[in-house]
């Protein structure tokens, strides 16, 4: 299998140089060009948000930088975490006096970096959230170490639109975790993605076979299972996401349904049909529906199943309006 690319050594930063010609609000920073920036710089006094992880999963991570977004952004070679460096410049950069708040995924090296970019900086106004939405990781006695996925989306919607509004640091913190609290994921597989330095897929399914819980680096999920249909398969994931629904809901949850970056649109919207109906079903209220490929895995074929369950505080902020390249909200 053939990848439109130069080289594995040159893929990030051709990507990167892509990337902000196309995009040209967004611009290569800091060191070796590896964070990225508004061009319009950040607002005096506002809360800052940065962010980061490994290229493969556009548009996350650097897709998501604009007002009532994020605004500084480290990235990492090809599922792997941002080096040190990109990750003192991300958080430095973010600054504009009031603090920053570093949000990302909770993933070993991820977690390493930023936290010695905080402790490199020294600043007292700098808060860290770590998003951890993937049920398929940890069960609930263990939610701290489950795996942050799609459902960052949330979390960089709410707490940008905070930040963007003029709220202070802690308040700005406090929604990313609410936002993070009250939203679960779930991912399955079809068929795992290559890597650019590699010749073989990051996992091998028997023909006919799902993996129930995918990780979007090809993370082993729950249990292989045969393929019988895209309803019995929603059916699953719902299942698993409603056994694990977060206190004081008002009954109304946001839907996205992501495609991993090999599923095509109409699949996933066949996907959506079948998620709807289950949690109306189910009694809930499904506002905000998101369809499409907001966090991928390369090529990887399959989906998952993000939902946030709203409450009074998180609702108004997720409708707030923002703009950046993959989702605006008027």
């Amino acid at each position: 299998m053939y990848k439109f690319i130069n080289s594995a050594d040159t893929y990030v930063d051709d990507m990167l140089a892509g990337y902000v010609r196309a995009h040209p609000e967004v611009v290569r920073a800091g060191r070796q060009g590896r964070t990225l920036v508004r061009r319009a710089g950040m607002r005096p006094g506002r809360v800052g948000l940065a962010t980061g992880g490994g290229a493969g999963h556009l548009p996350l991570f650097l897709g998501y930088i604009g007002p009532g977004f994020v605004d500084t952004c480290a990235v990492g070679n090809v599922f792997e975490g941002p080096a040190l460096g990109a990750c003192i410049d991300a958080v430095k950069m973010a600054d504009a006096g009031a603090g920053v708040l570093i949000l990302f995924g909770n993933y070993g090296g991820d977690r390493m970096n930023f936290e010695m970019a905080r402790k490199a900086v020294r600043s007292d106004l700098i808060e860290t959230v770590l998003v951890n939405d993937d049920i398929a990781s940890a069960d609930t006695s263990e939610r701290q170490k489950r795996r942050g996925v799609a459902g960052i989306i949330f979390a960089y919607k709410t707490a940008g639109a905070m930040a963007e509004a003029g709220a202070p640091l802690g308040d700005v913190a406090d929604m990313a975790r609410l936002t993070v609290s009250r939203t679960r994921t779930i991912g399955v597989g079809l068929k795992g993605c290559r890597l650019p330095s590699s010749t073989a897929p990051v996992f091998e399914l028997p023909d006919g076979y799902i993996e129930m819980g995918i990780g979007i680096h090809g993370e082993r999920g729950i249990r292989q299972t045969q393929l019988a249909g895209v309803d019995a398969v929603i059916d699953e994931m719902l299942s698993a996401l409603l056994q694990d629904v977060p206190a004081a809901s008002t009954g109304r949850v946001a839907l996205l349904i992501n495609g991993l970056g090999a599923t095509p649109l109409e699949e996933q919207y066949i996907a959506f049909r079948r998620a709807a109906e289950i949690l109306e079903m189910e009694g809930f209220e499904v506002v905000m529906p998101l369809v499409g490929s907001y966090v991928t895995a390369l090529e990887m074929a399959g989906l998952s199943i993000s939902l946030c369950f709203l409450d009074n505080e998180v609702e108004p902020w997720l409708a707030a309006k923002a703009s950046c390249p993959f989702w605006k909200v008027a």
